[in-house]
C-alpha cells in the first residue's frame, strides 16, 4: 500500500493532542494550525492524568527565585539555570492564561488561588483543582477552547511514525491511521512535536498507553540530538494492584501528611532522608523499592492524616482504591515505584527549537534542561505551558519559507502485516519486561548490556514503524544509562552508587552513537546469553 499526501501543506503541524499541543495551538491562533493526534484530543495524554497540579510562585510569601532554587536543588547539578529561571518567572503569566481558558483552579473565599505543597518545595506553590483533579480539569478547559477556535484543525486517529525531512530540514510527518495500515503524509512548513513520554516502554507505569516514545524515536531517526535520555523518574507511590497502567497515589497525599510504612507498620523514610516522605522522588522511590525487594512491602498510610475526608479531598485516588478493593480511610494503600516521567528527550533551546531545522518540541518529549537529572514535583505541567507558549511566539516571529515536501512510497502487504501482529505484541511484552527489570529504579552494566542486546534482537522481528520506534527509544535510554557510570537524580547504578563530580554534565547522543553500543552489546557474551534466554529467534 502506498502512502498518499494531504491535499495541502499545513502552515504549522502539531503532533500530539495533550496539554502541550493544545496550549501551543491556542497561543498560535489565529494562525492556521493542524493538530494531529492518535486519540481524541485530551484523551491518551499524560497531562489528563496529572493529579498534583502546576507549580507557580504566585503568593506574597513566595518568589520566582525561590522556585528556581528549589528546582535547581533537585536537578542533580544538571539543570540549565537560564532555562529554569525563565520557566519560573513566566509561571504566573501561564497560570493566568489557563484561568482565562476557563480552568477552575481552587480558590479561597476571597478569590485567591489556594496553594498546596509537594516534595522538595520550600513553599506552598502548587495550584490545584479539587485536590487531585488538576490535569483533567486543565485538559477539559483547553479541549473546549480548541474546539471553539476556527484556526485550529484537529485530525484524530492518526499515529505519527516518521518525520519527513530533506537532510536537516523537517518538512512534515508521516502518520498511520489507527485500526488499519493506511499511511498518510502531512507536509508542513513547521512541525511541533508534543507527543509525550515513554512510560509504556516499561512494564509498570502511570502513563497512558499512548506514551510509548514515538516522538523521541522519530526525531532521533531524522538525526536530532537526544539529551539526558538516561534520566527517568519513577513515581514512588503507584498503587501496587497489578493494573496497567498503574493508578497513581498522588504526592499530594504525602503533602497532607500521609506516611510510608512497611508490612510491619514501620515508617522507613525517617532513616533515609531528613525530609522523610517529602524527600525528592528518586530518594523515595529507591526506599520504597528497597522495602519491596527485601520482602517487607510498602504502604501509604493515610488514615490519620486524611481519614474520613479522603473521598472529598482526593476523589481520583479514592475511586482507584475502591475499585481495587482497598478502603484508604481504614487501611494502608499498597504502593510500588512506577515509571512516571522522562527528564530526557529531544534537545531543545529556550524557544523549543530542536537541532533540526523547522522542528520544535515541548513537553515530555523534549529535554530543555529545566529538570536536570530529576524533576521537581508539579514542574511538568509548568514546563509544558511555558515552552508551548514560547514555541508559538518563536514561530510567529519567523516562519520558514514554504518548501515542497517529499515522502517515501510504501508498499505493505496487509495480510503479512496482520500475520506479524502477534509476533510484535510478544516483542513489546519482552521489551517492557526487560526495561522494567534492567533500566528501572536500579541499574548496572550487566543489565543494561542485556537490554541493548535483547532490544536489538527484537528489532529484527518487527516491521511496523511504531513498534520499531519503541525499540529505538528504549535503546536511547539504555545506551545513555550504560554510558553514565555514576548515580545521579533519576539514574542510579548499583555498580556506581556514588555521584561523580566529573560527570556533572548533560548527555547528548545521536542514534548512531547508540547503535554502535547496541551492536557491541549484542555481540558480547552477556548479550548473546540474554538473547538466547529472552528472544525466540
Amino acid at each position: 500500500m502506498s502512502a498518499s499526501a494531504t491535499s495541502h501543506i499545513d502552515d504549522v503541524l502539531i503532533l500530539g493532542g495533550g496539554l502541550t499541543g493544545l496550549f501551543c495551538a491556542l497561543k498560535l491562533a489565529p494562525r492556521p494550525v493542524t493538530i494531529l493526534s492518535a486519540s481524541p484530543i485530551g484523551e491518551g495524554a499524560s497531562s489528563s492524568w496529572a493529579q498534583g497540579g502546576i507549580a507557580a510562585a504566585v503568593s506574597d510569601e513566595d518568589s520566582t527565585a525561590a522556585h528556581a532554587e528549589d528546582t535547581l536543588a533537585v536537578g542533580g547539578g544538571l539543570c540549565e539555570e537560564k532555562i529554569v529561571r525563565l520557566m519560573t518567572e513566566e509561571a504566573g503569566e501561564r497560570v493566568r492564561d489557563l484561568l482565562g481558558y476557563g480552568v477552575p483552579f481552587d480558590m479561597d473565599l476571597e478569590g485567591r488561588l489556594q496553594l498546596s505543597r509537594e516534595a522538595a518545595h520550600s513553599a506552598n506553590r502548587i495550584v490545584r483543582v479539587r485536590g487531585d483533579m488538576a490535569g483533567r480539569a486543565i485538559m477539559n478547559a483547553l479541549v473546549a477552547a480548541v474546539r471553539q477556535t476556527p484556526s485550529i484543525r484537529v485530525v484524530e486517529g492518526y499515529l505519527g511514525e516518521e518525520l519527513l525531512h530533506e537532510g536537516r530540514l523537517v518538512t512534515g510527518v508521516l502518520a498511520r491511521r489507527r485500526g488499519d495500515h493506511e499511511r498518510l503524509a502531512f507536509p508542513a512548513h513547521a512541525v511541533v512535536l508534543a507527543s509525550g513520554g515513554i512510560g509504556h516502554l516499561f512494564a509498570v507505569t502511570t502513563n497512558p498507553p499512548e506514551a510509548n516514545g514515538q516522538g523521541v524515536a522519530m526525531a532521533a531517526r531524522a538525526g536530532a540530538v537526544i539529551a539526558d535520555a538516561e534520566f527517568v523518574q519513577f513515581h514512588p507511590t503507584a498503587l501496587n494492584v497489578g493494573r496497567d497502567p498503574a493508578p497513581l497515589a498522588s504526592e499530594a497525599l504525602r503533602g497532607e501528611g500521609a506516611v510510608l510504612v512497611n508490612g510491619a507498620g514501620e515508617r522507613f523514610m525517617e532513616a533515609v532522608d531528613p525530609l522523610k516522605e517529602l524527600a525528592p522522588r528518586d530518594v523515595v522511590a529507591r526506599a520504597v523499592f528497597a522495602e519491596i525487594e527485601a520482602g517487607r512491602g510498602a504502604f501509604l498510610d493515610c488514615r490519620e492524616a486524611i481519614g474520613t475526608v479522603f473521598a472529598e479531598k482526593f476523589p481520583t485516588v479514592h475511586a482507584a482504591c475502591l475499585s481495587a478493593g482497598i478502603d484508604p480511610v481504614r487501611e494502608p494503600i499498597p504502593v510500588a515505584p512506577a515509571e512516571h516521567y522522562h527528564m530526557g528527550g529531544i534537545l531543545t533551546d529556550a524557544n523549543g527549537r530542536s537541532s533540526l531545522d523547522n522542528l520544535w518540541a515541548a513537553g515530555e518529549v523534549a529535554s530543555s534542561g529545566a529538570h536536570g537529572a530529576n524533576r521537581l514535583a508539579s514542574n511538568s505541567l509548568l514546563e509544558t505551558v511555558v515552552f508551548a507558549a514560547r514555541i508559538a511566539e518563536d514561530i510567529q516571529g519567523q516562519m520558514p519559507n514554504p518548501r515542497t515536501a517529499h515522502w517515501p512510497a510504501l508498499n505493505e502487504d496487509i495480510q503479512e502485516a496482520t500475520r506479524r501482529n502477534e509476533v510484535e505484541r510478544s516483542a513489546i511484552t519482552v521489551l517492557r519486561e526487560t526495561m522494567a527489570a534492567h533500566v528501572g529504579v536500579q541499574r548496572d552494566e550487566d543489565g543494561l548490556t542485556r537490554t541493548l542486546a535483547i532490544v536489538t534482537a527484537l528489532e529484527a522481528q518487527c516491521r511496523r514503524r511504531s513498534i520499531l520506534n519503541m525499540m529505538t527509544t528504549a535503546k536511547m535510554v539504555a545506551g545513555a544509562a550504560l554510558l553514565r557510570r555514576e548515580s545521579r537524580g533519576g539514574h542510579w547504578r548499583r555498580d556506581f552508587p556514588e555521584t561523580d563530580p566529573a560527570q556533572a554534565r548533560r548527555s547528548f547522543l545521536r542514534l548512531s552513537d547508540v547503535e554502535a553500543l547496541a551492536r557491541e552489546a549484542a555481540e558480547s557474551a552477556v548479550g548473546q546469553a540474554a538473547i538466547a534466554e529472552k528472544v525466540k529467534l
